[in-house]
């Protein structure tokens, strides 16, 4: 607004110089007229040529507009300089707020940035970090297709729900078979018991009986041999040669009775040796029959692994098995992620310097913003994690450059975290330790 009022102010005295500019110009006395024209082009000699002439013309010009410059009257000078000074009053000349405001930025800065300087002066951050917990994994020990299906995907169980039935129709009979084998095995148990309690009893009598007959043989064969020595003595004209040989024959047969009485006595003797071998008999039934125990106790244990259920409460995650499917020994169904959480934090190297179990955690979560939890340093891994890599490092070998090395630090979460909404294994997290 200023330069246009000093533009209408300066246009006054601009048309103060053209108009005393056509004044001067109007006073300037006029050239004489031109010479008739004759018969050729006759040119006086003092007349120069069109251009210098107008060049000499605005000269002229210019050095008359100077001149009547000087020659103004004092009074429109001054008037002038009046005019300028106006302007410069009315112009707004800048206050001293811009420089207060300034200085209270800076000053909020410096206290904001001691303040932030002061706060984490002892604390120790990263964002290599995510949330870890149990997740464990459901997988049959039988084969067989799958009857029921009992969960959804990332549904939570409590420990002892069912999650799925595998049809159990050949272990059943397994089961049975297992069944029918144990009794045999105790009916056969049984009659070898009572065979030894007969040997108990049997094998002494017959060692008496066998003493009996061996005594009863004697007894015989020596009337035998008193007969047939009798026939010998008497006078060969009382007696009759078939009297000798009748004595004779009888005396050999009591004799051969006399061996089989004391052969019969040689084994009636063995009766400990019976008893010994009716107890052998008792004592491999008895394993046959634990034998059909532990083939009982299998078949049922193979039953019941016809149906898994939840190990301990959980979500089931990474399920990909369906009802009708079949399935095999020791085949991944699914997975299960229990409650417990913790943060594994990968700090690195400097960053132990000052760092111990205990020490309190503040965390925030990059999935939930609004989440802040609390925890602390539970324990700190003894090597990096380059160490358990697959295939570590080998620095005794060609140039070495070297890197800071991370250790794993487990964090356990003491609170913050939200009942119904689960914080998902793997998640990334920032947690900050207080060191001091």
């Amino acid at each position: 607004m200023a330069d246009r009022e000093q533009g209408a102010q300066a246009a006054p005295v601009a048309d103060k110089r053209h108009a005393f500019g056509r004044n001067t110009h109007a006073s300037r006395p006029a050239p004489p007229a031109a010479a008739p024209a004759s018969d050729g082009p006759a040119v006086p000699e003092d007349t120069p040529p069109p251009q210098e002439a107008r060049g000499r013309g605005d000269a002229d010009e210019r050095r008359q507009e100077h001149r009547a410059d000087r020659e103004r009257p004092q009074e429109d000078v001054q008037g002038e300089d009046r005019r300028e000074s106006e302007e410069d009053k009315g112009r707004k000349r800048p206050g001293r707020w811009p420089l207060i405001i300034g200085g209270l930025v800076l000053l909020i800065a410096i206290i904001g940035g001691a303040w932030y300087w002061w706060s984490h002066r002892n604390q120790e951050s990263t964002d290599d970090a995510y949330t870890e917990g149990r997740a464990v994994t459901i997988a049959p020990k039988v084969s067989g297709y799958v009857a029921e299906l009992a969960v959804k995907d990332n549904q939570f169980v409590h420990a002892g729900d069912l999650l799925l039935r595998i049809d159990a129709s050949d272990l059943t009979a397994q089961r049975n078979q297992a069944r029918a084998n144990l009794q045999l095995a105790r009916a056969q148990l049984d009659a070898a018991q009572v065979q030894l309690q007969v040997a108990q009893v049997r094998a002494p009598a017959q060692l008496e009986q066998a003493q009996a007959q061996l005594r009863a043989a004697q007894a015989s064969q020596a009337q035998a041999e008193a007969e047939y020595r009798r026939q010998r003595r008497v006078d060969p004209r009382a007696t009759t040669q078939s009297s000798i040989d009748t004595a004779n024959a009888q005396l050999q047969a009591q004799t051969a009775q006399v061996a089989q009485a004391e052969a019969q006595l040689r084994i009636a003797r063995l009766t400990e040796q019976d008893i010994q071998l009716a107890q052998a008999a008792v004592e491999q039934r008895k394993a046959q029959v634990a034998q059909a125990e532990a083939q009982l106790s299998e078949a049922e244990t193979m039953l019941s692994y016809a149906v898994l259920r939840a190990p301990q409460d959980g979500w089931v995650t990474r399920r990909n098995v369906e009802q009708g499917g079949f399935v095999q020994p020791g085949s991944t169904l699914m997975s299960l992620v229990t409650p417990n959480l913790w943060i594994t934090a990968n700090f690195k190297e400097t960053q132990l310097t000052a760092m111990e179990p205990g020490q309190p955690v503040t965390i925030e979560v990059d999935a939930y913003p609004d989440l802040e939890l609390r925890g602390h340093v539970d324990s700190i891994q003894m090597g990096s994690g380059a160490r358990f890599s697959a295939f570590p490092a080998e620095n005794a070998t060609g140039n070495f450059v070297k890197i800071v090395r991370r250790v794993p630090v487990k964090i356990a979460i003491d609170s913050g975290l939200p009942e119904h909404e689960p914080l998902p294994l793997g998640i990334s997290v920032v947690p900050t330790v207080k060191v001091e």
